[in-house]
């Protein structure tokens, strides 16, 4: 076993009138800590799957890879399956199984992986596939459940069964790109694929064409909060208001409807707010929202010629809305889940030092080691929970979910060691599990970042991917309550 010693540094200020300073992770607004030690320790464990070991996980934890691309796999529909496994959404299935609607981050443009029924472009790669597994990781069946989009990076579940399978892009053949203009489609946009049952491969297209990177759904507002990865450039945070309350008994399976309004999240009183740069433990901010007028724009082309419009411009052309309007800037806003009333993301690039004036995003883009907000649906009030020293803490928090007693569980993207960690909500890190991969040549993937972590329905299992062009899924189980989650 290993040692690995961390810090955190935490908010420090409850609001005025006692607001936020009970409730949900209030151990956030403890003052700055630095434990000694983390609450667990992890060492090599071999992988059920074949005595491989893959992870380092805690003393008495166990965990079963499956869905390994780096051997190809056939699903039952006789589909490949795609790696880069990404964002991950866990449903309840007969039996006490699992049924996890799965994304894959392909970036290319080819031939649609799925059967033609659940492809919306066949020259897009991307996708997301459904799996349902037993709690130690043993595969039942698997199918193709969404085809023909691109980039799908993460997303979120919805309640009455649904996964949103968002597309971290803005390709299609009205923006400028190789391959672009064979695309048939335009892409950008959230897909909503249910449990069970067949997608209707129709894009959402009022909540936003921009780089989607995950959703979270508020069921008492009725709304749905977006987060935007944009590298090299500012991020928004948007909240999409559906025309009409979500319907989970459409026939065609869709519970969120389209045609509905889009905003992005502003600071009361502090137009184009720059919250990517480092802010003061206990940060709290009442917040506005901005309307966007032209939220799934539509560029001109000709088609079978590359398009004039750049990527560049394509990418910033809904977040300049917002930030015209005086929308917050953040630096790569990734993954959100909703626990109780509030909203959790990740910047994970924020919290660094300011740049000087050298381009059109100036707010300290990638200088920091990341941060995590709490976004309180009811006060519309934000709340930094976290946010990473130089050294020591989360590195790049990424995909975000929480266990079921309420630690947030965090998938780091690091430049270094890539873990699984807690964040308790008396602001303590705890190590759940340590990438260790090599391929079949011995070489390391060390780097390979986790993704789409999710709990499976009755709290047994921890889920969660390897995001690579190998790409894989693992089940890991144990004595969660000992370990302090």
């Amino acid at each position: 076993m290993v040692e690995i010693r961390r810090r955190s540094l935490l908010g420090g200020a409850a609001v005025a009138g006692g607001l936020l300073a009970a409730g949900p992770f209030s151990g956030f607004l403890a003052r700055e800590r630095a434990p000694e030690v983390p609450r667990s320790r992890v060492g090599p464990v071999a992988d059920l799957r074949d005595g491989v070991a893959r992870l380092w996980v805690p003393e008495g934890f166990a965990y079963r890879s499956f869905h390994d691309t780096e051997w190809p796999v056939v699903l039952d529909d006789g589909s490949r399956l795609p790696g880069s496994h990404d964002g991950m959404g866990a449903f309840q299935a007969p039996g006490g199984n699992t049924i996890l609607v799965r994304n894959h981050e392909v970036k290319v443009t080819g031939q649609a992986f799925g059967p033609g029924a659940v492809t919306y472009d066949p020259a897009a790669c991307a996708g997301a596939t459904t799996v349902e597994v037993t709690r130690y990781g043993e595969v039942v069946r698997a199918h193709t459940s969404l085809s023909g989009t691109h980039t799908n990076c993460n997303g979120g579940r919805m309640p009455w069964g649904t996964w949103i399978s968002c597309e971290e892009t803005v390709h299609g053949p009205d923006v400028a790109g190789a391959g672009n203009y064979l695309l048939r489609e335009r892409h950008g946009y959230i897909f909503e694929v249910p449990a069970s049952g067949v997608v209707e491969p129709e894009p959402i297209t009022a909540a936003g064409r921009f780089s989607h990177e995950s959703v979270a759904y508020d069921p008492k507002g009725g709304m749905l909060y977006l987060t935007e990865d944009n590298f090299g450039s500012a991020s928004c945070f948007y909240r999409y208001l559906p025309p009409r309350p979500p319907d989970p008994y459409r026939a065609d399976r869709r519970g969120l409807a389209d045609g509905g309004r889009l905003q992005a999240l502003a600071v009361k009183d502090r137009p184009r707010a720059d919250l990517a740069c480092a802010q003061p433990p206990g940060t709290v901010l009442p917040v506005t929202w901005v309307d966007i007028d032209d939220p799934a724009p539509r560029f001109p082309y000709t088609e079978g010629i590359p398009a004039p419009t750049s990527q560049d411009k394509a990418l910033r052309y809904v977040g300049e809305q917002g930030r015209d309007g005086g929308a917050a800037m953040f630096s790569r806003l990734e993954g959100s889940t909703f626990r109780q009333g509030v909203v959790y993301f990740t910047s994970t690039q924020g919290g660094g030092e300011p740049e000087e004036d050298d381009g059109p995003f100036d707010g300290g883009y990638g200088n920091g080691r990341g941060q995590i907000w709490a976004y309180h649906c009811a006060e519309e009030v934000l709340r930094l929970v976290y946010q990473a020293p130089r050294v020591d803490g989360l590195d790049f928090p990424d995909n975000v979910t929480t266990s079921p007693s309420g630690t947030l569980i965090v998938c780091e993207d690091g430049e270094n060691n890539n873990y699984v960690r807690g964040l308790t909500r008396r602001g303590e890190l705890i190590d759940i599990a340590l990438n260790r991969l090599t391929n079949r040549a011995g070489v390391s993937r060390q780097r390979d970042e986790f993704a789409g972590a999710v709990f499976s329905p009755d709290g047994h299992t921890l889920f969660v991917n390897v995001l690579a062009l190998h790409g894989m899924t693992v089940a890991i189980w144990g004595p969660w309550a000992r370990l302090g989650i």
